[in-house]
């Protein structure tokens, strides 16, 4: 008797197992041959099996993204007309933007007050916040805003 109870509890925890199986999702297929979606697996495979090789992701087409308008607020403005910028961090961003208000402003004179203008923009990185202002012609300070600027 004690042998079929252990035969049977053994039977059920092996259908158990068995019914357990791990399933995966239609995206997971997918990515596993390479594509995006399922949908996208579904439609290679309904093509191939008409003969007809839908070439997925094979080509490239280029595209200009449309320009898109944005609104720069600078942190202050000198009563002499000068726009300082603090910044604790210089990201690449920050960078991006700054250089595009430059080509698009060059009338502006807007000048950087880094919080440390040794900083390096990452950890492999040589170039520092102040060797960055000025290869792009900013004119920067660290920490407060020097006499001179006030006195322009």
């Amino acid at each position: 008797m004690l042998i079929l109870i252990l035969l049977f509890v053994l039977t059920f925890k092996l259908k158990n197992k068995m019914a357990r199986k791990k399933t995966y999702s239609k995206k997971a297929v997918a990515a596993k041959y390479g594509f995006r979606s399922g949908l996208e697996m579904d439609i290679d495979a309904s093509l191939k099996s008409q003969g007809i090789d839908g070439e997925y992701e094979q080509h490239i087409i280029e595209y200009i993204k449309p320009e898109t308008k944005h609104k720069y607020h600078p942190d202050f403005k000198l009563p002499n007309g000068i726009f300082v910028e603090t910044k604790g961090r210089l990201l690449l961003n920050d960078k991006k933007k700054h250089l595009l208000i430059k080509n698009q402003h060059p009338e502006l004179d807007i000048r950087f007050l880094f919080q440390n203008a040794n900083a390096k923009f990452n950890k492999n990185s040589k170039t520092t916040y102040s060797m960055w202002a000025e290869k792009h012609g900013f004119k920067w300070a660290e920490k407060i805003i020097p006499q001179e600027w006030l006195d322009e």
